[in-house]
């Protein structure tokens, strides 16, 4: 009886040190695979402060996929496109890229933006509905009082189903609030 004791013990304990191996092994992989992730985000764009700022091509993406997520797990995502004046840059902010990266450092870690081809910011906020967005934008111009700017946005599912229409919402309503004056954010309702 003794022996098969000493078996069972020696075979739980064995178990016990192969979990630990396992453990360990499952950990530095995670690690591994975390330090890839960050490596690579690092060379598609750039961590500064909050939010992250990523291309156009990666932007996109983006938007894709936070759609889909947030069908599954039923949350909102907003869009904002964000143009500043050229004219009136005299606050330092010389050009749209040093805007992104003074704008990322006043938003959250999940949100990410863009310089898109064109020269305005988009700007994606993860789990924010339209109500969110004046005060979102009022926190971020605040800084900008000498420049004029002119933003839209849009939200699934407020506003749009897909990427393509809450791109094309947000820059429509920018255009809009450009046309009218600009220091102006209209939301697409």
């Amino acid at each position: 009886m003794w022996f098969v004791k000493g078996r069972i013990s020696g075979s739980v304990s064995s178990l016990t040190a192969t979990g630990a191996r396992v453990a360990g092994y499952k950990a530095r992989a995670m690690s591994r695979r975390q330090d890839l992730i960050l490596s690579q985000s690092r060379e598609l764009g750039a961590l500064a402060g909050g939010g992250w700022l990523v291309d156009e091509s990666l932007f996109r993406f983006l938007v894709d996929f936070e759609i889909q997520k947030a069908q599954r797990l039923r949350y909102s995502v907003a869009l904002v496109c964000f143009a500043v004046e050229a004219a009136s840059t005299g606050n330092g902010q010389a050009s749209p890229s040093s805007l992104a990266e003074s704008v990322t450092r006043y938003l959250r870690g999940t949100d990410a933006v863009t310089v898109w081809t064109q020269g305005w910011l988009a700007l994606l906020l993860i789990d924010a509905e339209t109500a969110h967005l004046p005060l979102i934008l009022d926190r971020l111009t605040a800084r900008l009082e000498t420049v004029v700017w002119s933003a839209g946005g849009s939200c699934y599912p407020r506003t749009a189903a897909r990427s393509e229409d809450m791109v094309r919402q947000a820059v429509d309503l920018m255009g809009r609030a450009k046309e009218e004056g600009g220091n102006r954010l209209y939301v697409a309702s």
